[in-house]
């Protein structure tokens, strides 16, 4: 029999099939069947039938479509009944191929950071964490002696959502200790500045404190944080060795006591011991810091503090907003962290501080900086390794494209990923690394700080076609690695970056080869399947279509 009608789609086929088997699930007879597909109009098949051709269990359908119509015949089959099949489709080979990225990608997986070994103590066994037992004892001896002086002290807190928290942490500990408010000054460090910076000491030092506490910023070698006698204590967990640190300043830091912790989960835990109080006021503060740290998924379990009834109370997402909130004000051209470090001392619940329209005006700006710097083309240095971006932006959204991006690449060779800003200090470039996704469960792990210190403690290569030094340092010059100053392969060994001068930032790109491309080794076989074009062939496809139309 035939049906013959307006044009058919192919589609509207699979439905009849898709009808006849729903009709054969019922057990009806096949001629049944047939009577019913002769009767049914096309206009009322739907694609939504449309899920596949199937082979029926008790009779075949073979459809056949030409310009004139269309015919259906079905004949009995013989074998046993069975489940009806679905046919599929061949995938073509680029969606394939598409599928099979996307599965090798989600077979990716990094260890949870918990679970990060810790370092035992050769004689008792016991973990080394959050810090060595010694330095958290003379952390909280200061704390406590602080207080009960009751003599001016100072609080300098890194920026970010780490150190504010932990700044606000410390200054409510110490009010619940007793010590009057008043007597308690916070300072925050102007935009591009460390507090190994000349001028930033002479700034506390203006405040004539007799405790100095310095928060999540980081630490070097150096002198007295001031002149006048004084007692410091720098809490940290950055990346430094014993020597690391202000001279006559007492430390506690967590970087050699992995799972590394952040500076605001250190502060709660050696203030948490020393009054009642301090988890009910500051246990929301210490997730907010150490999720701006460590990320929002990260998981509180052993060795990390319970935090379930805290997520619980207050909700995730909440303090995760807070966390943007707070990041926002320092990330603006205008560096306005005062706001962020206020209202989070003011605040008394998270909700308190997703309330404030500075900050929310702040996250916005932010936002849109990020979304029209972070389409930016990457280059990369000739061994693969290093990918990087570069932006203009007075604003700091460097470190926020490069965790974006480390999400993203994916490579064999990438191991770092960096964004360099040309436009957050005059004359400087600020620059962020990250270690990409793809990396991060690597045996040996990347060391960003110490893969970026092998780049500038290389030797310049010349040009041999080019006959001038092309700017580059003549090599009986002191290299660059020790021209770079202490602002150069800061941070964490995951999370780096520094501060350096255009013409050293661009002499470090040079010496690693960024937009080169990689050297054919000598004697490698041509790449198979490529034939060279015969130069005496005449037809060609500029030929075809030059062609006029007859």
């Amino acid at each position: 029999m035939s049906v013959v009608g307006n044009t058919i789609q192919p589609t509207l086929w699979v439905g009849v099939v898709q009808c006849i088997q729903l009709m054969n699930d019922l057990t009806m007879r096949y001629t049944d069947v047939l009577k019913l597909v002769t009767s049914t109009t096309f206009s009322s098949l739907t694609t939504r039938f449309c899920k596949g051709l199937h082979t029926s269990s008790k009779c075949r359908l073979n459809c056949r479509v030409s310009s004139s119509g269309a015919s259906i015949s079905v004949r009995r089959t013989i074998h046993a009944s069975s489940p009806p099949q679905l046919m599929k489709r061949k995938e073509p080979s680029s969606v394939a191929q598409a599928s099979a990225t996307k599965r090798s990608r989600a077979r990716l997986e990094v260890p949870d950071y918990h679970l990060t070994p810790s370092v035992r103590d050769e004689q008792t066994g016991d973990a080394i964490w959050p810090a060595p037992e010694a330095q958290m004892k003379q952390a909280r001896d200061i704390i406590l002696e602080c207080a009960r002086s009751q003599k001016r002290t100072i609080i300098v807190p890194d920026k970010d959502a780490d150190g504010l928290s932990s700044g606000v942490i410390l200054h409510r500990t110490l009010v619940l200790l007793g010590l009057n408010p008043e007597l308690i000054r916070v300072h925050l460090l102007s935009k591009g500045q460390t507090v190994h910076h000349e001028h930033e000491r002479e700034a506390m030092a203006a405040l004539f404190p007799d405790y100095i506490f310095v928060l999540d910023q980081g630490s070097r070698k150096s002198g007295p944080l001031i002149a006048a006698p004084h007692t410091g204590l720098v809490i940290d967990h950055h990346h430094a060795t014993p020597e690391d640190f202000p001279e006559g300043s007492a430390f506690c830091t967590a970087n050699q006591s992995p799972p590394v912790v952040t500076s605001a989960l250190l502060t709660y835990l050696l203030c948490e011991p020393l009054h009642a109080g301090v988890s009910d006021r500051t246990d929301w503060l210490c997730v907010v810091g150490t999720h701006g740290d460590l990320g929002t998924t990260l998981k509180w379990e052993d060795p990390f503090p319970d935090m379930s009834a805290t997520l619980k109370k207050y909700t995730k997402k909440a303090l995760n907003d807070v966390v943007s909130y707070v990041n926002a004000p320092r990330r603006t051209a205008t560096y306005d962290v005062s706001s962020a470090f206020d209202a989070l001392l003011s605040a008394e619940h998270p909700k308190d501080v997703l309330k404030h329209s500075r900050l929310l005006a702040a996250r916005q700006e932010v936002n849109a900086e990020v979304e029209r710097c972070t389409h930016t083309a990457p280059r990369f240095s000739q061994d693969g390794k290093v990918a990087v971006f570069k932006i203009k932006s007075e604003a700091q959204v460097h470190p926020v494209i490069a965790t974006r991006w480390a999400g993203h690449l994916q490579s064999k060779a990438l191991e770092i990923v960096m964004v360099a800003n040309e436009g957050y200090l005059p004359g400087k470039v600020n620059f962020s690394c990250r270690v990409p996704r793809c990396a991060k469960a690597r045996d040996p792990s990347v060391d960003i700080i110490q893969s970026l210190k092998a780049y500038a403690s290389l030797k310049p290569v010349k040009d041999e076609d080019d006959d001038t030094d092309g700017g580059l340092p003549d090599q009986h010059e002191i290299p660059l690695l020790e021209r770079l100053g202490d602002d150069f392969a800061r941070g964490h060994v995951q999370a780096s970056g520094g501060i350096v001068d255009v013409d050293q930032f661009e002499e470090l790109m040079r010496l690693m080869r960024v937009g080169e491309k990689k050297e054919k080794k000598q004697g490698a076989s041509p790449q198979k399947g490529k034939k060279p074009i015969d130069a005496g062939q005449s037809n060609k496809l500029t030929s075809y279509f030059g062609k006029k139309s007859a």
